[in-house]
């Protein structure tokens, strides 16, 4: 072979094995990428060729598939829209999914390994394939009631509730919301209108306050201040502690009390008092005498901290070591950098009822079978032991005078006795979030809530103002 015709052929050769090379890397090594890519209309086909299955609250969907005549076989709906949506999230030919739509995408979309024998079975018989459904823990007269509680006063805010003993939540809801069915059509320039309304909106609908944003807890704090020092052995609810009209220090800004009000003429008051009336000198210069450290370590037992799963992802909420004595009182009373989700405070409230024990929050129940069959089924685990069960009756003890003769009674319930505590957190802005925390029965919890609202007027309080909604979402879970 002449010199040209070789250099011909090896450059042949070279082009036929950087084919086969490009080849397997598209079929191998890249399959799984482009299977995914959001521009594969193979793929988009496939997913909209079968029904994806349910979420599920009740006995009743609350996101479903529903056959069309287009060229998508199915859409995806949800019925009560707003209500739900900071959990089902949506799930958009446009722009993918969020909420449970994403956390539990392969059992609704039919691709779990739970559902491998179902899939081989449907293969063989010709059958289409069919998502399973995942069964939510919401209770859907508390949801309801939390959102209405809301809506009907145009808050921006967010409840959170817990079943203390499990940690199934009850209720998880934020408002202004949004409705998924809108960003979820066929029609992706309707779609893409939707979508920008709402990203656009100053309002933030599509903002998940109750488990993605973090605030300031205000006086709701001072329970996990007070845990900490009826902890150290040195305190009891009945201690007395210094009160005075302002807590003043040689290198920082003073705290005084909301309104300028005095918590005590003789400038002493037992800590019992002190979280009935919501003292913040009080809990300021308890907070300096205790130290950050127990006060860190302390919230650290009740998960603040924690990357938490439930199984949407949640804010971390923060509550950073002080050494300067003016920044250790502020942090005492949920001010300065504390910030925290409603989440993590109905986590706090929870620890407290279920005997000073944590357990770790969920959303989903059960997982089935498109026949309806049991997948799995969720089971409560311990998150962490926040306090001893003598400090968490000695809490709720302190907690129930909160409703019964303190900041709190807005919450106080014919029949039922309610242990919470109230918070007004100051932020910056002209307006502070108004916060109530509470648990009941008392002796026996079956609920644990906490209510954060934003809109407030400069002069409402957690007590005036989020005390009631936590009284509504009470009043739902226990029949009253």
């Amino acid at each position: 072979m002449n010199r040209p015709l070789r250099k011909v052929a090896v450059a042949a050769l070279l082009m036929f094995v950087a084919l086969l090379v490009n080849a397997n890397l598209v079929q191998v090594v890249q399959a799984d990428k482009l299977a995914h890519d959001t521009r594969n209309s193979r793929l988009i086909y496939d997913q909209y060729s079968h029904l994806r299955g349910p979420i599920v609250v009740a006995g009743q969907p609350v996101a479903k598939s529903i056959a069309t005549s287009d060229t998508l076989k199915y859409l995806r709906v949800y019925p009560q829209g707003p209500l739900y949506a900071p959990i089902t999230g949506y799930y958009s030919l446009t722009y993918k999914y969020s909420g449970i739509e994403a956390s539990a995408n392969d059992l609704l979309a039919g691709t779990s390994s739970n559902l491998f024998v179902k899939r081989l079975s449907d293969y063989f018989t010709g059958r289409e394939i069919q998502g399973g459904a995942v069964v939510l823990t919401i209770n859907p007269r508390a949801q309801k009631a939390a959102y209405d509680a809301l809506t009907s006063h145009h808050y921006r805010g967010a409840v959170v509730a817990i079943q203390p003993s499990t940690g199934a939540i009850l209720a998880l809801v934020s408002t202004p919301s949004y409705d998924p069915s809108r960003v979820s059509t066929h029609d992706t320039a309707a779609n893409t209108k939707a979508w920008n309304a709402y990203l656009h909106d100053p309002d933030m609908p599509m903002l998940d306050r109750a488990i993605s944003q973090t605030y300031p807890p205000g006086s709701t704090f001072k329970v996990v201040t007070t845990a900490a020092a009826l902890s150290t052995g040195s305190y009891t609810p009945d201690t007395v502690i210094p009160a005075p009209d302002k807590l003043t220090f040689s290198d920082g800004k003073p705290i005084g009390n909301f309104a300028g009000e005095t918590c005590s003429p003789s400038g002493k008051m037992t800590l019992r008092d002190a979280l009935r009336l919501s003292c913040n000198t009080a809990y300021g210069g308890l907070g300096v005498r205790i130290g950050s450290d127990r006060i860190v370590s302390q919230a650290e037992a009740f998960g603040v901290g924690r990357a938490l799963s439930i199984p949407l992802p949640t804010a971390i909420s923060r509550v950073p070591r002080e050494t300067a004595a003016p920044f250790a009182a502020q942090e005492a009373i949920g001010q300065h950098d504390d910030a925290v989700t409603p989440l993590q405070m109905a986590m706090v409230a929870a620890g407290i009822a279920n005997g000073g024990e944590v357990m770790r929050p969920y959303l989903i129940a059960q997982e089935r079978a498109p026949d309806s069959s049991v997948l799995s089924q969720a089971t409560p685990h311990a998150l962490s032991r926040a306090v001893s069960a003598t400090v968490a009756r000695e809490l709720t003890s302190m907690m129930e005078t909160v409703v019964t003769a303190g900041t709190g009674t807005a919450a106080q319930i014919p029949g039922v006795v309610v242990a919470g505590k109230t918070g007004t957190a100051q932020h910056g802005g002209a307006s502070p979030y108004a916060w109530f925390i509470c648990f009941a029965p008392a002796a026996n919890p079956s609920v644990a809530i906490a209510v954060v609202v934003e809109n407030t007027t400069p002069h409402d309080t957690g007590g005036i103002v989020a005390a009631p909604i936590a009284r509504a979402v009470m009043e739902a879970v226990l029949g009253k």
